[in-house]
């Protein structure tokens, strides 16, 4: 046999992790499964909102649902060329945090952040109680558990997502694909169908159109715009998660980011065109998606299939946050922004800290709305607003200092866009809800510098970035707190007397024992006296009987000694092999540990004995 043939590469290994690794990340396809569906399920309350706005100007005012899609669907290709640009420009992802931290400044890019995280966390909370609104209109019954099913949502959301963002894409692509088909079915059918006088799913309810007018002022159609714009929700996502891509990353992150501007665009202009062909007017308890489904494939099969994907492509959009909003904390984890445990990440390329955090905040959410989209639906689409029109700024900027106008142009006319629909939309919807986001934005802002100042102060302490001292050994002293004589004790002296250059025992008695105390410290003199360890035991005494406050005092007064370069306390403790049986400690070491940390400079040591 070659010789050659049985030499091991040391770097296989390593190739197979990456390999590994390379598999829990995401293709083009399963991009549009785990980050696309906020935008794709936006089709059911996009049009819808248009509708709603133009509906107070009459049958006139309905006449104007197309070019306010086209108008939006313009900015949509805006938007879509912008975050190509973008995945290109900040590969690491972070969308319009990474653009305004590159282009505008730390403060600017803690603003765009905070949009991020509000309507991460708000997606989460309109997409499950949309499409558990749905589901109960469905079945009534079921009204009065909508809490109950929100969270059971959130929490079948948030496990497959534990499980990796590829896994995520795997388990949704079938519902993604069965809705964008039947909504295309929509489309296509309905250009070649006659008009129906009248649909059956709205037979029976009351019609929510104003009187007619002859006229449409621009308010109105800003405000129409400004409300279609909530379909817009989750075109970010995609840039913010690129490092989730397989290689090579950027190309993917763009070829999806494509795939979603053309398919959100054609549905978008294909439902207003049937909107205006089938001239249908918003009425009470039928949502706008359901009449064109109905007049387009008739009250059928092909209905309730529209109906059902909807159902669960609402409550799935979820899906989009868990997989945006856990990188973006990775980023300002890595910037000192937030706990560095937010930039931990586990197998199969999870965030878990992210994830859970969002699923937390979103649950709370849930539990304080009472399960009411109605009143979080005014507050989703304003942080997504701000976050566009500070990543369209960054990239004017971006471009300007590259000489290429033209784009700088295409993004100053997608800012302009985007800052009218903030203020419009922060403006009219200020006293339904929008002062509180107008509120939370600053305070997540202050929040995160506060983060960052407590991480400067530590790194401070530890020195970060200066050479240190040359290395000496210092004269150190090891306490070790006991209680009785066990093989625990002896392991820990044993450990003390490895680590330090002298060891002391240390107990803590009564300062006024009863008979039964005063038998148990002569016992432990007596088993001290014939043990003999070779190490003091040294009693103090409290007339509380404390535990943790005696041990400080006494290890503050060796430290105002100054004897001793380095004074170190190690707590011996069980380690129990079921959690259940910690319950039956008696948490003496965790006590003697927090007064320790609490009030001295010592260097807490718990030693755990596994039993």
């Amino acid at each position: 046999m070659d010789p050659a043939s049985t030499e091991v590469r040391p770097d296989v290994g390593a190739e197979q992790a990456a390999a590994v690794e390379e598999r829990h990340r995401l293709t083009a396809f399963g991009g549009l499964a785990a980050l696309s569906l906020d935008a794709m399920a936006s089709v059911a309350y996009g049009p819808e909102s248009i509708v709603l706005v133009l509906a107070a100007a009459g049958s006139y005012g309905l006449g104007f649902t197309l070019p306010v899609t086209v108008a939006i669907a313009v900015l949509l290709a805006v938007l879509v060329a912008s975050y190509r640009q973008v995945i290109a420009a900040f590969p690491d992802g972070g969308g319009a945090y990474a653009v305004a931290k590159a282009q505008l400044g730390r403060r600017t890019a803690l603003v765009a952040a905070a949009s991020l995280v509000v309507d991460y966390v708000l997606n989460v909370a309109v997409s499950v109680t949309a499409g558990v609104a749905a589901l109960t209109s469905a079945f009534p019954e079921l009204y009065g558990h909508r809490v109950w099913l929100c969270l059971g949502v959130l929490a079948v959301v948030t496990a497959v997502n534990l499980r990796g963002i590829a896994e995520s894409a795997r388990w949704f692509m079938a519902p993604t694909a069965v809705f964008v088909g039947s909504i295309l079915a929509v489309i296509v059918i309905g250009l070649f169908r006659d008009a129906p006088a009248s649909t059956a799913a709205a037979a029976g309810h009351a019609s929510a159109l104003a009187g007619s007018a002859s006229t449409v002022g621009a308010l109105l159609l800003l405000r129409a715009f400004a409300a279609g714009c909530s379909a817009l929700t989750g075109v970010e996502a995609i840039a913010n998660a690129v490092p989730s891509f397989r290689a090579p990353r950027v190309r993917r992150a763009q070829h999806t980011e494509m795939a979603l501007g053309g398919l959100l665009g054609v549905m978008l202009i294909g439902l207003a065109v049937l909107i205006g062909r089938f001239h249908l007017h918003p009425v009470e308890g039928v949502t706008v998606l359901a009449q064109l489904a109905d007049a387009s494939l008739g009250h059928g099969f092909g209905f309730y299939v529209v109906q059902f994907a909807t159902v669960v492509l609402l409550a799935l959009a979820a899906n989009t946050s868990f997989g945006g909003l856990p990188v973006l904390l990775h980023l300002l984890a890595r910037d000192n922004h937030l706990p560095h445990l937010f930039a931990l990440r586990a197998d199969r390329q999870v965030h878990r800290y992210g994830v859970l955090f969002l699923a937390l905040v979103s649950a709370l959410l849930l539990v304080g709305s009472g399960g009411d989209v109605n009143s979080l639906v005014p507050l989703f689409a304003i942080g997504v607003f701000v976050g566009f029109t500070i990543c369209q700024v960054g990239m004017v900027r971006h471009w300007l200092r590259r000489g290429e106008r033209a784009r700088a142009a295409l993004n100053g006319f997608g800012a302009l866009l985007t800052g009218v629909a903030m203020l419009v939309v922060t403006g009219s919807k200020f006293t339904e809800g929008a002062w509180g986001i107008c509120l939370a934005l600053p305070l997540l802002v202050l929040l995160f510098e506060a983060v960052r100042r407590a991480y400067a102060r530590l790194g401070a302490r530890l020195e970060q970035g200066r050479v240190p001292a040359a290395v000496a050994r210092q004269r150190s002293l090891v306490l070790v707190p006991v209680h009785s004589i066990t093989r625990l004790t002896r392991d820990a002296l044993c450990a003390a007397v490895s680590l330090g250059d002298e060891v002391r025992a240390v107990t803590v008695v009564p300062a006024h024992p009863d008979p039964e105390d005063r038998e148990a410290i002569e016992a432990l003199r007596r088993d001290w006296e014939l043990w003999r360890p070779g190490v003091p035991l040294i009693e103090l005494t409290d007339p509380h009987r404390r535990l943790g406050q005696p041990l400080a005092a006494h290890v503050n007064a060796l430290a105002a000694e100054h004897a001793y370069g380095r004074l170190t306390v190690l707590v011996p403790e069980v380690e129990p092999p079921h959690w259940w049986l910690r319950l039956l400690q008696n948490q003496r070491g965790a006590v003697i540990a927090r007064a320790l940390r609490r009030h001295t400079d010592a260097v807490v040591c718990r030693l755990r004995m596994r039993m």
